[in-house]
């Protein structure tokens, strides 16, 4: 699947699950509308026939407009236009409700004209739960005389648990639907994994085809009856036999050594004078300068200058930095190995006059396989392992680095490292 197709996989899943969801929030939205309409009109019914029954008692004819008034959604005032009597109103209040099928707990409160006060009743249990009086202070209205207030404190709860069973649902259709997501995401990992895996492999066939098949067609000089008459050339494809095979074991080494930093444990600290390591260390890759027609300096400045460190490591991670400089150079590469310190910290710093690296790139590359595109163009082999090890190596030892690069102005790489830690006894 190319990039485009699997991008656009990801966008149509995404909208679909934002979809789904969608809908799921306004599926739940409608249905508690519909369940708070349902309920206030059992509400209205109920306090209806209470009024009813209240002016039946009072043998009195109602004539007038509804005299149920919902002034919130949990608040109602019900104008009797007659004197009320507490115990009856309490008793009729729950003879409707439970007529009506309202398992909802209330609180009311009748107006005294005399006093210009709202006279509480009680806190009436209809629900079966445990009782929970409210602190509210039920508001007056002056348009009537004779009317009482009824405050349902628990009238939402009630609503959502009318619709408990939607939330199941929906909580099932969201983890379905967030779990598809998840495998989607796992699929389309283990297909740039198998990218990654197909272009090692591609990277490594062409890594190691040129120098098998100089040594291949050395060995057949070699093999020439009269070769030994001219140990020039001899001399000649020996070495070209030597070389290609050093930059075979070299690959070999890379990806081995990449192997074994996947254990803490590998790491072998000891004590080392950087600056003579580094001087050594000069002399050692020589060779690989001279091939490449480049120039290597040391700049050794730092007062202190022993590191606790794992020098096969170390050594890695330095021959990768100078193999990039090398590589990603046009003509005529020049690496300057400087060092520096302060009271605190001792600075190794490698910088090069390389090709550079575009800032959009900084994050990726320390990624393990991560190569930056070149479209078609492959002048440079590789198998994008060498920043992620050397990151991995300064992390496991506790070290810190600035990398710093810009296109046409060459690569700067700093590693920053304790010199509290400088003794490993």
């Amino acid at each position: 699947m190319r990039k485009p197709a699997i991008r656009l996989v990801i966008l149509l899943g995404i909208i679909s699950i934002i979809g789904v969801i969608g809908i799921q929030v306004y599926f739940f939205h409608v249905t508690f509308n519909n369940e708070e309409r349902k309920l206030n009109q059992k509400i209205q019914v109920a306090l209806w026939e209470v009024v009813e029954e209240i002016y039946e008692l009072n043998h009195i004819e109602y004539v007038g407009d509804n005299p149920v008034f919902q002034f919130s959604q949990d608040y109602y005032i019900v104008n009797v236009n007659d004197f009320i009597d507490s115990d009856i109103l309490e008793h009729f209040l729950i003879k409707t409700f439970e007529k009506q099928n309202i398992r909802l707990d209330f609180e009311y409160a009748i107006y005294d004209c005399q006093t210009d006060e709202m006279l509480y009743g009680k806190y009436v249990n209809l629900s079966e739960t445990q009782e929970k009086p409210s602190k509210i202070t039920l508001s007056k209205h002056e348009e009537f005389v004779y009317y009482f207030g009824i405050y349902f404190p628990g009238r939402k709860q009630y609503l959502y648990g009318n619709i408990s069973s939607i939330y199941y649902l929906s909580g099932i259709l969201i983890f379905v639907i967030l779990f598809l997501g998840y495998a989607l995401i796992v699929i389309l990992q283990q297909k740039r994994f198998s990218e990654i895996q197909k272009d090692v492999v591609n990277n490594l066939t062409h890594e190691f085809k040129t120098p098998l098949s100089s040594i291949v067609l050395s060995t057949d000089v070699l093999s020439e009856e009269n070769i030994t008459k001219e140990p020039d050339r001899i001399t000649q494809y020996s070495e070209i036999i030597k070389t290609q095979a050093n930059f075979i074991l070299d690959h070999i080494e890379k990806v081995l050594v990449m192997s074994e930093m996947g254990d803490a444990g590998r790491l072998d600290k000891k004590t080392i004078n950087l600056h003579e390591y580094l001087t050594k260390l000069k002399d050692e890759i020589s060779w690989r300068i001279t091939e490449s027609k480049g120039k290597l300096e040391l700049n050794l400045k730092a007062k202190e200058h022993s590191v606790c460190a794992d020098e096969f490591h170390l050594t890695n991670l330095l021959v990768n930095l100078v193999d990039n400089a090398l590589k990603y150079c046009e003509e005529n590469p020049e690496i300057i190995i400087s060092t520096d310190s302060d009271k605190k910290y001792l600075f190794l710093q490698i910088k090069d006059n390389g090709n550079g690296i575009d800032k959009k790139y900084h994050k990726k590359i320390f990624k393990k396989f991560y190569r930056i595109p070149s479209g078609n163009v492959h002048n440079v082999k590789g198998f994008g392992l060498g920043l992620s090890y050397v990151k991995s190596v300064i992390e496991r030892h506790h070290w810190k680095y600035n990398f710093n690069s810009e296109p046409g102005y060459g690569t700067e790489f700093k590693i920053t490292i304790p010199l509290k830690n400088s003794n490993c006894g």
